[in-house]
Formats: structure tokens, sequence, C-alpha cells
């Protein structure tokens, strides 16, 4: 929050916990090419319950669940040092992760409500890595009690370390331990598989993406807003009807991508000098989608892909909300392990004398980037039903799911992040957070297209 804004939430005292296995003398862990790229970005999950679901953490079971849990990770409980080759790998000294604890002075209902995504920042810790950070906890957790009951438990980290399936599912592993259940997705250390290739291939757009990306020259520092979006399941299940002559598969991704990357773009069109092309970044996960060498839901580190769409804005204007979903969904489809394994290679061309990973990249920005988060909804089962979402999948115990859960990048910069995750509701509900330049903010909320799906809006600051 801004200096002149008195925050409503009070740290009040830290801790530190380890892990209850300790790890054995001289265990290393490397960051791979990828992680590597990463490094200008942090991650921050924030898990948000009606119940206040400790007594108190000091002496409440859930810490001793915490420190068996982070005996499956090593490298969360270490600290970041260079290597011979000075690439950063992670020392696995079980020094442990910071715990802060805190008092919000609002009520759980009172701050979804009122609170802006500025604000959400004070349930979680936002610190840069510093640059010698061996003495530096990468992961932190902040457990922030409202007023009333309730409580939001805020998780960040290095994005180096984790992308959001892998900080989603560290927090996970956590419940199912404490829960007293086999660990649904344990971590699996196989970075090995995503280094470069014996034939290397240069040639794909996603090496040409990246390469366009080390070459960006940093977007100027704006003040950015978010905002959270709900929309329900029956109202993205008549969109998508709506559109079905156009494109009979689209998912709800493809839809809300295409809503808000138009509806963007009209806002960008405005601004003098802008009558060429808008471009969108997709991320997208490629765990479990590989089939020569599949990557399972708990590969520990960075699993995701960014890749280039692009659109004139004539056509972005012209076009019907069908037709751009349709386009969405051939690029994010069209998007196949070769394309993937190219950017891999690509990032790591760019070792230098020793074996030096180049420096990283702004992943996030800085065009528009947008998050999809459909692999963390379960498969279908053999009754026909659906396995929820993982990041809703955290009850600490019986009916007692979070009510909502925020994901925020750090460092975001240039037009702006949307992130598309499922809903609490399940189903074809979705949550997409939006975070943009200040002066389009405003226009974006009230947006006839995006009102008109009468979303809930959440942590938007238009409550107050």
């Amino acid at each position: 929050m801004s200096d002149d804004i008195k925050s409503r939430v009070r740290v009040h005292s830290k801790l530190t916990t380890v892990s209850s296995s300790p790890v054995g003398s001289g265990k290393t862990y490397p960051f791979t090419a990828l992680d590597h790229a990463m490094g200008l970005h942090s991650l921050h999950v924030v898990f948000y319950y009606k119940a206040n679901v400790f007594n108190d953490f000091d002496l409440d079971p859930s810490r001793i669940s915490l420190s068996e849990a982070l005996s499956l990770y090593p490298p969360v409980t270490g600290r970041i040092t260079r290597n011979g080759d000075g690439n950063w790998e992670v020392k696995c000294n079980d020094a442990g992760v910071r715990v802060v604890k805190a008092q919000v002075g609002a009520t759980l209902d009172e701050w979804l409500r009122s609170a802006d995504g500025m604000e959400e920042k004070d349930l979680t810790v936002w610190e840069d890595m510093p640059e010698d950070p061996i003495n530096w906890s990468p992961f932190r957790i902040q457990v922030n009690e409202f007023e009333g009951g309730g409580v939001a438990i805020g998780l960040s980290c290095t994005h180096m370390h984790a992308d959001p399936t892998c900080a989603t599912l560290l927090f996970k592993s956590w419940i199912d331990t404490h829960r007293g259940r086999a660990v649904a997705h344990p971590p699996v250390y196989s970075g090995s598989v995503l280094n470069a290739r014996p034939d290397p291939n240069l040639k794909t757009n996603s090496a040409a993406y990246y390469s366009a990306k080390s070459a960006a020259r940093a977007a100027p520092s704006v003040k950015m807003a978010t905002a959270t979006f709900k929309f329900s399941h029956a109202i993205i299940k008549q969109c998508l009807l709506g559109i079905s002559e156009t494109c009979p598969d689209a998912t709800p991704f493809d839809l809300l991508a295409a809503l808000f990357w138009t509806r963007v773009a009209r806002l960008k069109a405005k601004a003098p000098g802008n009558d060429c092309g808008h471009a969108l970044s997709v991320c997208t996960d490629f765990r479990k989608s590989w089939q020569e060498i599949p990557l399972p839901l708990g590969y520990y580190g960075n699993a995701v892909h960014f890749s280039k769409l692009s659109l004139v804005v004539d056509e972005i204007n012209g076009f019907d909300l069908g037709r751009v979903v349709d386009e969405v969904h051939r690029h994010v489809s069209s998007i196949d392990e070769e394309e993937v394994r190219s950017g891999i290679d690509w990032l790591e061309s760019r070792k230098g004398e020793g074996g030096r990973y180049g420096p990283a990249l702004r992943m996030y920005g800085p065009g528009l980037t947008c998050v999809s988060m459909e692999h963390m909804i379960g498969p279908v089962g053999p009754n026909g039903s659906v396995v929820g979402p993982l990041m809703y999948d955290t009850a600490f115990g019986e009916e007692a799911e979070p009510v909502h859960v925020s994901y925020h990048v750090g460092n975001v910069e240039g037009e702006g992040l949307i992130m598309v995750m499922p809903s609490p509701e399940g189903g074809l509900g979705r949550v997409v957070t939006v975070t943009l330049p200040g002066n389009e903010f405003g226009e974006l909320c009230e947006d006839h297209a995006i009102l008109g799906l009468k979303p809930t809006m959440l942590l938007s600051g238009r409550g107050k």
C-alpha cells in the first residue's frame, strides 16, 4: 500500500518453521534454464477461509503438519546461492520457511468487498530477492486473522522456485498431511528433462518469441491496479452455447481470454499512435501434456510456456466475440511439444562462457499477458463427476474449503496481466483477475460487455 494510507493489516509476530526430517548434508537443487528466465518475478497466492482454521498457530497441530509436509520439499526450506558455473541453485540446508502472523482490521466479508488489489498485497510478503540471498528465505507464509473469525493464508516465493501449479501443490501437500491423507501429488524433481536437446531447434515461433522478449526494452514504470471478476457456471455455459457454431470446442479460458483481450484492446486503441496491432502473450502449463517425456502434475519447478497471438486492432473491433474466441482456441490448441521444447532449447542456447545462463527475462510483459489455469481442474471420474479445482481442494477440515483463492505475480510491467482461474463454484465457473495501468482500470471495471455477464466483483476497491 502507499505510505500515506494506513494498512488494515498489522503484522505482530514472526517465526521459522523447519522440516520434521533433516536434509542430508551437501544436497543441492539446481535451477533450470526456464527457472532462471523467471528470475525477475515473484509469486503470491492467498487462500481465504470463512472459519479461523487455527486456534493458535504456534501450538496448533497445523504447524506440526507443515513441518512434516516440508520434509518432502528440501528446496523450499533451503537457501539460494551460486554454483561453480555462476548459476543459481538451492543449498538444501533446512534453514526453514519464515512464517508471519498478522491481524486484519476488518471482517472477511468486508475485506473481500472493500479491499483492492494493492491492499491485498499486505496479506503476503512482497520482497525482491537480494543480491546475496544466502540468508534469505525464498518462501514465506503469512497467516492473517480477520475480525469476527476467518483467516487468509498468504504463500509467497520466488518465481524461479515455483510456478502457480507448483506453489498450489506445495500448499495442498500441507493440507493432505494435516488431514492424515496421502499426499496426492508429491513433488517430483526431474529438472534434467527440461535441458536442451542434443539437436536443438531454434527455428520455431517459440524461439523467435523468447528472442524478442530478450531484446525488449523495459516498459516505463506506471501505477497498476487490480480487480477480480467472478463469473458463474450458468453464464459461462450460456455464452459458450451462444458461440458454439463458430467455435464448438471453446473452453471457458478461450471465451474469457478473448473477452478481456478485446475489451482491453479497445481501451489501448484510444491511446495516440496505437493504430497497428495488438498481441496477447498466452501462458499455459505443459505438465502432463507431453507425449515423449510426460511431466507429472507434481513436477517441482516451472513448467509454463509463453506464446504470442496477434490480431490487428481493426480486426478486433470488427470481429464478433465468437471469431476472437476461435482464434484463441486455435492458438492454444496449436501449442505442441515441439514448440515448448524449442523454447527451452533457446533458453539453454543463451549460456555464456563457463555455462552460465543468460539474464532473466520479463516474462509477464511488456505486452498484455493472459494466464490459463484450466489444467488445475481435475479429470472426469468414472461416474461422470469432475474432481474440483486443485486450489479449492485445500480444506483444513470437513466443509471448510477456501471461499476464494487469489494469485498475483510480482514485477508485472507494460500492458498488464489477465489470469483466468477456476471458481470455488466448480463446473464452468471462472475467476478472472486483471492487472492494468491505472488509467485503463476504471474503464474496464465499467465495461458494458463484461458487466453484461453479471460478474461478482471482488477485491476491486469498488465496494468501499
